[in-house]
C-alpha cells in the first residue's frame, strides 16, 4: 500500500455497499480499507491514521455514533475527518451526527459520483497538505503537482522526505509542532522512524533552501514551525 495516497476507511458490513465504495474510491485514486463493525474498526485507529473515515451509522456491535464520540473524545484522532453515511433522512439523527463530530453526512441510497465530492471536499478543507494548488511562503514555491520546489522562480534539487516536510509546513503557516507529531504528520505513524531522524531532514530542508532557510524555525524545547515572520 502507497504510504503517499490518501487512505479512506470505510466502517460498513453490509458488502455490497463495501463494494461499490471501495470501487468508487479506488476509481479516484485512492487507497480504500474496509472493517465491518466499530471494534475492527478502533483496531485499525491504534495501528495507523486513516486520512478520513466514512462511517455507517447501523453497525453489528455498536452504533457508528459510539465510535465517532469515542474517535472525538480522543486527543489524537479528534481532527480527523468523518463522513456519516445512513440510510436514515430522519432530521434529528443527521442533527445528532452532527452535534456527535460528524463532518457530513451521506443519506443512503447516494451516488458514487456524489459521495467522491463530499470527500473531496472535506479533505480540502480539513487536509490543507492534499491540496493541488501552489503552495507558497517568502521565495518559495511548491508546485504538488510536478512535485517541484523553486526559490525566486528557480528550481531547486530536493530529497524525496523534505519535499513532504516542506509540503506539511506550508499547508499549516506559523503552528509549531513537536518531532512526534511530524512523524506522525509526515511520515505517517506506521513508519518506524527515530525522531532525531527529523532533526537530519529539517537540517537537509534548510540547506536545500538556501537562503531561504530561516523559514523553516526551530522552537526551542518544543519543534519546528514556518513562519515569514
Amino acid at each position: 500500500m502507497s504510504s503517499d495516497k490518501t487512505t479512506i476507511l470505510i466502517v460498513e458490513d453490509e458488502p455490497a455497499i463495501v463494494e461499490l465504495v471501495s470501487f468508487s474510491l479506488k476509481e479516484a485514486g485512492w487507497n480504500a480499507v474496509a472493517v465491518h463493525n466499530v471494534a475492527d474498526a478502533w483496531d485499525f485507529l491504534q495501528r495507523r491514521t486513516p486520512h478520513l473515515i466514512l462511517l455507517d451509522w447501523m453497525l453489528p456491535d455498536q452504533t457508528g455514533l459510539r465510535l465517532l464520540s469515542r474517535i472525538r473524545s480522543d486527543r489524537q484522532f479528534n481532527g480527523l475527518p468523518i463522513i456519516m453515511l445512513t440510510a436514515k433522512s430522519m432530521e434529528e439523527d443527521k442533527i445528532a451526527g452532527l452535534d456527535h463530530g460528524a463532518d457530513d453526512y451521506v443519506t443512503k441510497p447516494f451516488s458514487p459520483r456524489e459521495l467522491t465530492a463530499r470527500i473531496k471536499a472535506l479533505l480540502r478543507r480539513k487536509l490543507p497538505e492534499h491540496t493541488q494548488n501552489l503552495m507558497t511562503a517568502g521565495v518559495v514555491t511548491l508546485d504538488p503537482v510536478s512535485c517541484s520546489v523553486t526559490l525566486e522562480g528557480h528550481k531547486i534539487e530536493i530529497g524525496h522526505a523534505e519535499f513532504k516536510l516542506l509540503k506539511f509546513f506550508l499547508a499549516n503557516p506559523d503552528r509549531v509542532f513537536s518531532r512526534s507529531q511530524l512523524l506522525d504528520k509526515v511520515w505517517g505513524d506506521h513508519v518506524v522512524i527515530e525522531e532525531r531522524t527529523v532533526d537530519v531532514h529539517v537540517l537537509r530542508l534548510r540547506k536545500a533552501l538556501k537562503e531561504a532557510e530561516n523559514l523553516i524555525k526551530t522552537v526551542r524545547s518544543v519543534g519546528y514551525m514556518l513562519s515569514e515572520k
